[in-house]
């Protein structure tokens, strides 16, 4: 089945790919239970990809009243507001300053304030205490080329997570809980090598297969 997917993704990529860009030549509106943000075609576009649809349904069932909540690369934003509406005291971060700039906005036309900063991976997090951190990584091995590509590509050495897997240890504690989506076409052996040589555990908690692609929601833990 894998093969045939493969193939089919092969056949309609060129299709797909200039249907995205005239779509996206100019923002687009993404709501989810009554949050809306608009998403600038610089930045990781939510209405045409299964993982942040999931992600907003798997933290649709935390409880997360007065708890500290971590959106670590949050693109659109929509988990971190979304996390606040129900409660929480979030903090959303990127290095996409587009990405950033809109998400402000958002957060001033949704009435759901929260901490917007500016980071790569942890590089600019001051607390290490955060009851929920939540990753949507870009998985993808190959160098990106700009800022937009970032959000796909993890570089062709896997340095994203090389990276991630290095500061993350020091914010794993007994009151933390961190998420990662991943879906089944990234080299999931790989990353789970990459966390193991930072003793960090990657356990599967959901999966979830739509549109013919299976997305897997794991918990890690030191």
């Amino acid at each position: 089945m894998s093969k045939i997917r493969t193939l089919i993704k092969q056949i309609t990529k060129p299709f797909f790919k200039t249907g995205l860009q005239c779509y996206f030549r100019k923002p687009r509106k993404y709501t989810y239970k009554e949050v809306e943000v608009l998403v600038h075609p610089e930045v990781f576009p939510p209405q045409v990809t299964l993982s942040t649809k999931i992600l907003l349904d798997f933290i649709d069932t935390l409880h997360l009243k007065n708890k500290t909540f971590l959106e670590l690369g949050c693109g659109s934003g929509i988990i971190s507001l979304y996390a606040v509406k129900k409660g929480a005291k979030a903090t959303a971060t990127d290095i996409n300053k587009t990405a950033l700039a809109y998400l402000k906005n958002a957060s001033e036309n949704n009435q759901l304030p929260l901490e917007i900063v500016f980071s790569d991976l942890f590089n600019n997090i001051k607390k290490n205490d955060f009851n929920y951190i939540i990753i949507n990584p870009p998985y993808y091995p190959k160098n990106p080329k700009n800022i937009k590509e970032q959000a796909w590509f993890c570089g062709d050495d896997f340095q994203y997570f090389k990276n991630l897997f290095l500061q993350l240890p020091s914010f794993l504690t007994t009151q933390n809980n961190t998420y990662m989506i991943l879906s089944e076409d990234c080299d999931i052996s790989k990353i789970k090598e990459l966390a193991a040589s930072q003793k960090i555990k990657l356990q599967q908690i959901s999966k979830t297969k739509k549109m013919g692609e299976i997305n897997f929601i794991f918990k890690l833990s030191k």
